[in-house]
């Protein structure tokens, strides 16, 4: 049977992807007097607005129409959580980027030449343009939040050994290669027809509806597939589709926004990028007793989806690590910059980078092996197995996943000639770590936990599947119709995959938290499970048998001592009247959560992984290469093995890039100046390291229900590579005396690299003098 569960089966699209026929978004054919248009932007962090001349703008030629704030008829706000995110800016604008008005032209580049020549008059206001400065005038988009368990202050004072430490996080950005776009239609009495490259779309139909004065039931969206999206057009296309809606509600022609490379990332937000202080409590065999973190997360000019990302980094700031005594104290910012939002891993990252950090310097403290550190700090089986949050660790495989890395790579005698390496060479230096990572699975808001799919199986045998997820690379689609595929026991190429769409399956939540297949899979399967129960019935009561003995089996169904094909029993079930349509739920067991003190079982099971980075630096310029990775992942029992292997690798190269090279940098007026593939760096092939040795864990099925007990892979990947940040550290403390501290930055670009050096050297230096 082909494309059953557990077959490596190639991405739906993928013949579609490597010809150029698959069709996004822009590539939709365009309607009869189709209108383009384009965002004006302020040119300030914080101002209030004086006066605006739209005049030049209006006049421009090929403009057909121009909208500000006072002409939407509904809610001014693209907000998901808090209503604090204006689609125009009224009166003030907060972020250099933010829209301020959009003009409508016959042509994309009428409509963006217009979009530059209106003439603002601003008055400058103070601007908050850095975590630490907001943590000082307190300024926050939310209120900060407290995680404890235990006494931590009483732990640290009678620590034997106690270190403080202050390290920069970077963001983000998800530079997903088809950039931010929706296209508007008009629909009989005023309806609205939408096509947007999102992950939500149900949250999108809900925010036009509101800002056009419409309800839910006037707007339908539709997304068939994403180029990438990362979590940046989980919240960020509803600006985007809610402008592109108020231009076809006014004008009654439909419109299209498209944003171009500079302009999205002016106007779009990343991973926050944080400031993270920690106070660190250990023994002389680095068992840590105490730690305090305080994380400054950058969240921009609204609140956006920070609440959930921060409190996801205080629930991963423990990783696979008891930790004793804990005090998280998380800020979120508000600076005058956009709003940053989701990205893949959604707080989780930040919070797991903050604990290997202190991993990592209570080692050289010692002057042991971090690895060795790591591991004494493990979470338990039947002991030490609780988290700050109060969820106990059931499915703990972290020790024995990490001691098959350690063997299969051949960490020990690695390390031994890396150090034999560096004592040879002055210039060049090499550096090794291997970390690991326990992610929770499940949105830490119970609510989203739900999901619907929608199946149809037509006379022919043949079935049409659609579902809330959406597409955007990932290979959901894929996933869900070998699910499908499996339970009707019928070949996958006789499903037909079609577009998210809010009309056929509603109230969605977001493609988000690794979930898309655990939500989506069991819905489609629980919406399968109900025609094959019809089917069953049918044909038990149309052969005279028994039900059990009706048996779906590779396109074909025995019923008794006969075989027939299950298209003919389709056929029969229809001429007898049996209904060939369903629809499936399902909903997440066992979480809950109360937000008020943190705790509860915000995660349905934990996935597991290790990663193993060799890195090689030049100490006089800084410029690194990675040489060698060895992943070890949990899958549970895949449902795809190719698709999730290539999750992993990607995950992880993003990763690398996130703390290597894509550096996001603002100048002193809030200008970002990293808006274009020149300026910001993603990793490319030649970063892939030649020797990439990538496994999924073998015999590891989920312990907990999932479908078919397969476990999420689209998030944890990412967090591998905080190997490849710590063989950094680990290349540049070879060049002084062993315990002194490493004080690299994050992005650990070739110029921290080179400051990192530098400072440990004049350290060591002066240590010595």
């Amino acid at each position: 049977m082909k494309g059953s569960v557990g077959s490596s089966i190639p991405h739906d699209s993928a013949h579609l992807h490597v010809s150029g026929e698959a069709s996004y978004t822009d590539d939709i054919a365009e309607p009869r007097d189709l209108l383009h248009l384009a965002i004006g932007m302020s040119e300030r962090a914080h101002a209030r607005i004086k006066s605006i001349d739209l005049q030049p703008v209006r006049s421009a030629v090929g403009v057909v129409d121009v909208i500000l704030v006072d002409d939407i008829p509904g809610e001014n706000n693209c907000g998901p959580v808090v209503h604090d995110d204006p689609i125009f800016a009224p009166n003030r604008v907060q972020y250099v980027g933010q829209s301020i008005f959009a003009v409508a032209a016959e042509t994309v580049d009428a409509a963006r030449k217009a979009a530059r020549l209106a003439i603002v008059d601003y008055e400058d206001m103070d601007a908050v343009l850095d975590p630490l400065e907001a943590v000082e005038k307190k300024s926050f988009v939310l209120p900060s939040e407290t995680l404890t368990r235990g006494d931590s202050r009483s732990a640290l004072k009678v620590a034997q050994n106690r270190l403080q430490g202050r390290v920069h996080l970077g963001g983000q950005d998800q530079f997903y290669l088809e950039g931010q776009i929706a296209m508007a239609l008009p629909r009989d009495d005023g309806d609205l027809f939408i096509f947007s490259s999102t992950q939500h779309p149900g949250e999108l139909q809900t925010l036009v509806a509101a800002a056009t004065g419409k309800q839910a039931k006037d707007v339908v969206v539709e997304c068939r597939r994403m180029g990438g999206a990362f979590g940046g057009k989980e919240s960020q296309p509803a600006l985007i589709a809610c402008i592109a809606a108020l231009m076809t509600q006014r004008t009654g022609r439909a419109c299209k926004l498209r944003l171009d490379r500079d302009d999205d990332m002016r106007l779009t937000g990343k991973r926050h990028d944080f400031i993270i202080d920690y106070d660190v409590g250990f023994d002389d065999d680095g068992n840590i007793g105490a730690v305090e973190f305080v994380f400054a997360s950058r969240c921009g000019m609204s609140a956006d989806l920070s609440g959930a990302i921060n409190d996801r980094t205080m629930f991963h700031c423990d990783n696979a690590y008891y930790l004793p005594n804990l005090n998280v104290i998380s800020h979120r910012c508000k600076t005058n910059t956009v709003s940053n939002t989701a990205f893949r891993g959604f707080g989780g990252p930040q919070g797991m980078f903050a604990i290997e950090c202190v991993i990592d310097d209570v080692a050289r403290c010692l002057g042991i092996d971090a690895l060795d550190v790591r591991r004494r700090n493990f979470y338990g089986v039947g002991e030490r197995d609780i988290t700050p949050y109060g969820q106990k660790v059931e499915d703990n495989i972290i020790a024995e996943l990490v001691e098959q890395l350690h063997a299969s790579s051949d960490y020990l005698s690695r390390v031994a000639e890396i150090r034999s390496f560096n004592a040879q060479n002055e210039v060049l230096k090499r550096g090794i770590a291997l970390t690991p990572i326990k992610f929770g699975i499940s949105f830490t808001a119970t609510h989203l936990n739900q999901a619907g799919a929608l199946l149809h199986i037509y006379t022919d045998g043949t079935v049409h599947l659609n579902h809330g997820g959406t597409e955007m690379g990932q290979g959901l689609f894929t996933k869900v119709a070998q699910v499908v595929a499996e339970e009707l026991q019928i070949d996958i190429d006789q499903i037909k995959i079609t577009a998210s769409d809010t009309s056929k399956v509603p109230n969605a939540s977001a493609t988000a938290a690794s979930s898309g297949s655990d939500l989506n899979g069991k819905a489609a399967q629980a919406a399968a499970r109900k025609i094959k129960g019809r089917l069953s019935r049918f044909a038990a009561e149309h052969f005279g048998v028994a039900e059990a003995e009706v048996v779906f089996k590779r396109n074909e169904v025995l019923v008794g001592d006969n075989a027939m094909p299950f298209k003919e029993l389709v056929r029969l079930a229809w001429f007898a009247r049996t209904s060939l349509s369903a629809t499936g739920f399902y909903k997440t067991p066992k979480i809950h959560y109360d937000r008020e003190t943190f705790s509860g079982r915000p995660f349905y099971y934990y996935t597991y992984g290790a990663a193993v980075a060799e890195v090689v630096i030049d100490t006089l310029t800084g410029e690194n290469r990675l040489l060698r990775v060895d992943i070890l992942h949990d899958c549970g029992q895949s449902l795809n093995p190719a698709i999730d292997k290539g999750q992993i690798e990607g995950g992880f190269i993003q990763g690398a890039g996130w703390l290597t090279t894509e550096e996001l940098w603002w100048n002193e007026r809030g200008e970002l100046k990293t808006h274009a593939p020149s300026t910001y760096k993603i990793p490319t092939s030649s970063d892939v390291p030649i020797d990439f040795r990538v496994d999924i864990l073998e015999s590891a099925a989920n312990r907990e229900e999932t479908v078919f007990r397969s476990k999420a892979v689209g998030e944890p990947p990412l967090m591998l590579a905080l190997s490849v940040y710590h063989a950094l550290k680990d290349a540049v403390a070879s060049t002084a005396s062993d315990g002194q501290a490493v004080l690299l930055q994050a992005p650990a670009t070739p110029e921290s690299v080179l400051n990192a050096v530098r400072a440990l050297q004049c350290t060591d230096t002066t240590d010595h003098a």
